[in-house]
């Protein structure tokens, strides 16, 4: 039986090496805790609000305590956008 023709196979030529590209990350670390922390703080404005029928935090404030309550948590939200 003949055998067959070999074919001869073209070498291997590698993909062009890519350019690695620099990629900034940054320290994020303090997003959690200062979320963390405006979330508590919001929450416990509210409590201690409605624990002391309105006499602290601030008496002068009044029921715009609890404004202020929420906003805290609101800036938390907001700090938690920044985590990656």
């Amino acid at each position: 039986m003949p055998k067959s023709r070999i074919r001869k196979k073209a070498d291997f030529t590698p993909p062009p090496a890519k350019q690695a590209t620099n990629i900034k990350l940054t320290n994020r670390s303090w997003v959690a805790p200062v979320m963390l922390a405006l979330f508590l703080i919001g929450l416990a404005w509210i409590v201690v609000f409605y624990v002391t029928d309105g006499d602290l935090p601030i008496k002068a404030l009044g029921n715009w305590n609890i404004v202020v309550g929420f906003g805290f948590i609101a800036g938390g939200f907001g700090v938690s956008t920044q985590w990656k």
